[in-house]
Order: structure tokens, then C-alpha cells, then sequence
């Protein structure tokens, strides 16, 4: 049954990560990161920080629902979309670094569904108005980084070499990567705004997926350089997954 209150889409989000430490589950890793941003969004509804508080209220939990539904049909063994079952299934490959693991949810969740959820959350004539606020959460997010860098540095101590490779400098990787795809997904917002029907809503969603599951292709596989770079940071990392949820919990 789908979440109707942010509240709910936390004690969800909770389940999901303890169960997963119980379990030793990867699946937990980046519904560990999702639970704290999401916390913080309820945070900054009670205080007052978004111009809308129960229009962000509406745009989180359509947006989270697109994740615990698709956690769901995972679990079940239900069709779901390309993009969140490249992730899942990935996720349960050991050879993954933390930091990949938080993109292909990042990928999944913002590229495809926070675009999507946006263009539901409010009627066509009023996304503009959604725009700050929308762009809060991007404050939120890069405000955080710093925080959540040095958690996953306490798992993966190597992981500055990510950073090296990505030519990003005094710019984290994670923050490059969180602002782009929500750039884009602002754009996916405006499409799917449109007035367009519903068969072409359809379309444009399913194209939307596909792309959004090749990028996760470029996530696992980033070439020989990147792999071998991939590959030294593995082996100093900390394999057990329930203990690198709680440490970036």
C-alpha cells in the first residue's frame, strides 16, 4: 500500500534498512542515504523552509512511493522499470564500491522518478511555482555532502581517488553528480508538462527508462582505467554491508 504522509515514507524507509542490516542486504546502502535526506526534508517542512509545505509534502511522498513501489515489485518478483531493476541487481553484485551503490539509486531515483513525480505533484500551469522549493532540496543535498563523504571515507578510505579520477577537484563527485541529474530532471518535469496525452506520456517515460538504465552500464563499467582505479578501492573497503549502513546512517 502506497505511503500518503512523509511520515510514513520514513517508518517505510526505516523496514527497509533493518532489515537490510539484518540481512547483510546492499539493498539497504542506499535506502540508508534516501532515509536521512528525507528526514531532512520532513525537517524542513516543519520549520517552515520551503514555500510550500504540503506541496512539498505531496512532491516527496509521490517521489518516494516511485522507489518503495519499485522496491516491492523487486522483491516480489514484479515487473518493474529497467532503470530501478539495473540498480537492485546490481546492487546485489559484490564488486561494487559504496560510492556505486549510492549512484545507481541516485541514477534510478533522481533521472527517472523525480522528474515524473514533479510534473504529478502539481498541474502543468503551476511547475514553475514549484521551482524554488525544488531547488531547496539541491541545497539540502550539497549542504550534506561534506557530512556524507566523510562517512563513506570511514568505509572506503580510498575513495578521494574517485574524486582524482573524475577531474572535479575541490568539487566532490557526489555533489557534481547529485546536481546534474537533478538539472535534468527538472527538464523531465517540463516535458511531461507539456500538453501531451497520455499514450505519449507513456512513450516519453519509457524512453526516459531506458536511457536512464544504460546509464547505469557507465556506473558498473567505467572503463579500464576507471575499473583498475575501482578495483584498488574495493580491496580497502569494508565488505560487510550491514556495517556500512550504519556508518553512513
Amino acid at each position: 500500500m502506497p505511503s500518503n504522509t512523509i511520515e510514513k515514507v520514513i517508518l517505510r524507509l526505516e523496514q527497509i534498512v533493518r532489515a537490510a542490516i539484518e540481512n547483510n542486504d546492499n539493498l539497504g546502502v542506499f535506502a540508508q542515504l534516501y532515509l536521512g535526506v528525507t528526514k531532512q526534508v520532513r525537517d524542513g517542512i516543519l520549520n517552515s523552509r520551503f514555500q510550500d509545505g504540503p506541496r512539498m509534502e505531496r512532491l516527496d511522498v509521490i517521489f518516494a512511493n516511485r522507489y518503495l513501489d519499485a522496491f516491492d515489485a523487486y522483491k516480489s518478483g514484479n515487473e518493474l522499470t529497467k532503470s530501478w531493476k539495473t540498480a537492485f541487481d546490481s546492487a546485489r553484485k559484490n564488486d561494487l564500491l559504496v560510492l556505486q551503490h549510492l549512484f545507481m539509486g541516485m541514477n534510478a531515483h533522481i533521472n527517472l522518478d523525480l522528474g515524473i513525480a514533479a510534473s504529478i505533484a502539481v498541474p502543468p500551469a503551476s511547475l514553475a511555482d514549484l521551482k524554488s522549493d525544488f531547488d531547496e532540496i539541491n541545497t539540502i543535498l550539497t549542504n550534506d555532502i561534506e557530512e556524507m563523504q566523510k562517512k563513506i571515507n570511514k568505509v572506503s578510505p580510498l575513495l578521494f581517488l574517485l574524486d582524482w579520477f573524475g577531474q572535479k577537484g575541490d568539487e566532490h563527485l557526489m555533489e557534481f553528480s547529485i546536481r546534474k541529474a537533478r538539472s535534468n530532471a527538472w527538464v523531465v518535469a517540463q516535458r511531461l508538462s507539456k500538453k501531451i496525452d497520455e499514450h505519449e506520456r507513456k512513450i516519453l517515460i519509457s524512453e526516459l527508462d531506458k536511457y536512464v538504465s544504460i546509464l547505469n552500464k557507465f556506473i558498473t563499467e567505467p572503463g579500464i582505467f576507471g575499473s583498475a582505479i575501482v578495483r584498488l578501492i574495493k580491496w580497502f573497503e569494508v565488505k560487510d554491508a550491514d556495517r556500512i549502513i550504519k556508518t553512513i546512517g
